[in-house]
């Protein structure tokens, strides 16, 4: 089984999921995509979730749009962190699938992303810092892409 695990609601989702897949393959870290339904397989998805927690999965990332209850699902499942990725929707923009991640009842957390792609690439370095707190390699990934970040920012000259 993989580190992290990222599910989606919908094959559809894979287009702002991406982000999360490239951090992760930059960082190494060891990962798999799934396409589960929290309404549509419910029953496959507490099975795949309850297997993965007790084969490794240490992280899930889930990616879902419109009622959103997937990340609030598999967090009913397991005691691994889940972090909830809300896809940007046509009807509300987003807003609908943001508030059903967001929005879990005390005692079962779901850390919440932004909205679309920026949530995606942050939920994977949300992710990379959990495991980094327990691993000094992924820690010291993590620390020298923040300075990079920071070296990129100060490089900036503006002749305005």
């Amino acid at each position: 089984m993989k580190t992290v695990s990222i599910i989606m609601g919908s094959q559809s989702d894979l287009e702002t999921v991406q982000g999360a897949i490239g951090i992760l393959k930059e960082f190494k870290v060891d990962y798999e995509v799934k396409v589960l339904s929290a309404h549509r397989t419910p029953k496959e998805l507490a099975s795949y979730v309850e297997a993965s927690a007790q084969k490794g999965t240490k992280v899930f990332i889930a990616a879902a749009g419109g009622a959103a209850a997937l990340a609030g699902v598999i967090a009913a499942h397991t005691i691994r962190p889940v972090i909830g990725i809300p896809v940007e929707t046509s009807s509300l923009k987003g807003m609908d699938s943001l508030l059903s991640t967001v929005q879990m009842p005390a005692g079962i957390p779901v850390a919440s992303m932004a909205i679309g792609s920026a949530g995606a690439k942050n939920a994977a370095l949300f992710a990379i810092e959990i495991l980094g707190a327990f691993d000094a390699k992924i820690h010291n990934k993590l620390q020298a892409y923040r300075e990079a970040l920071k070296a990129k920012i100060k490089s900036i000259k503006l002749d305005v």
